[in-house]
């Protein structure tokens, strides 16, 4: 969640319900990240199938949530495979927030270490859009008929964005018959105008694009509220 602003994230899963709720996110959390989920009312779960960034979420965890809230196990921190999520915890989570690998591509453009538009990386590349597809999927079947789901990405690609959402809402349709509302998010882009630059042409969703007003992003988000 390294590049979701603590407003941002609050805006957009802030449950705003009249009983303690249940969230999960599926990324390894940065400082200013916890800060805002600190706000959220009721528990938190995360998870991620890397060992390496639970570990620092713990110490996130322990530096920025309170005591109290350790203490009542509101948080809960896993190193499961996500893509079986659905299978795991179905019908579970009020709010869940697929922040999924991709191709990072502001990291992908200073960084040669690794880098995942390497040629001996070229497989992993072009699977990554049916992982992304596992991934929402699972967090959708996770999710309670009523809840919200947020996708997101740091890439620019439509693969990695639209066409995920697209193909995971006519996925669920097809095979489970679960129906997927996306969200239209025209205030949110009014409501950040002047924060971030937005692409104008995303079919679903919004894509934040950097210039040189705004240098944040790529930033990719789609919100879906699961109808049943």
């Amino acid at each position: 969640m390294g590049n979701w602003s603590p407003r941002v994230a609050k805006w957009l899963l802030h449950p705003q319900l009249p009983r303690p709720t249940v969230q999960i996110f599926d990324a390894s959390l940065s400082p200013e990240g916890m800060s805002a989920v600190s706000l959220l009312p009721g528990n938190l779960a995360a998870n991620d199938l890397s060992t390496s960034r639970t570990g620092r979420l713990q110490k996130v965890l322990h530096s920025y949530v309170p005591q109290d809230i350790r203490d009542k196990s509101r948080v809960r921190v896993t190193s499961l495979d996500g893509r079986k999520w659905g299978e795991l915890e179905g019908d579970t989570y009020d709010r869940v927030l697929v922040d999924v690998p991709c191709t990072t591509d502001r990291h992908s453009l200073h960084e040669e270490e690794n880098n995942i538009f390497q040629r001996s990386r070229k497989k992993e590349r072009q699977m990554l859009p049916m992982l992304q597809v596992q991934l929402l999927a699972a967090g959708l079947l996770a999710t309670k008929p009523g809840g919200y789901v947020v996708y997101s990405t740091c890439s620019l690609s439509h693969l990695q964005n639209e066409y995920v959402v697209q193909g995971t809402i006519e996925l669920l349709t097809n095979q489970y018959s679960i129906e997927v509302r996306v969200e239209d998010l025209t205030h949110f882009r009014k409501l950040f105008m002047d924060t971030f630059s937005f692409f104008p042409s995303c079919q679903v969703g919004e894509l934040v694009i950097p210039n040189l007003m705004a240098n944040f992003g790529p930033m990719y988000f789609c919100k879906m509220c699961r109808l049943k």
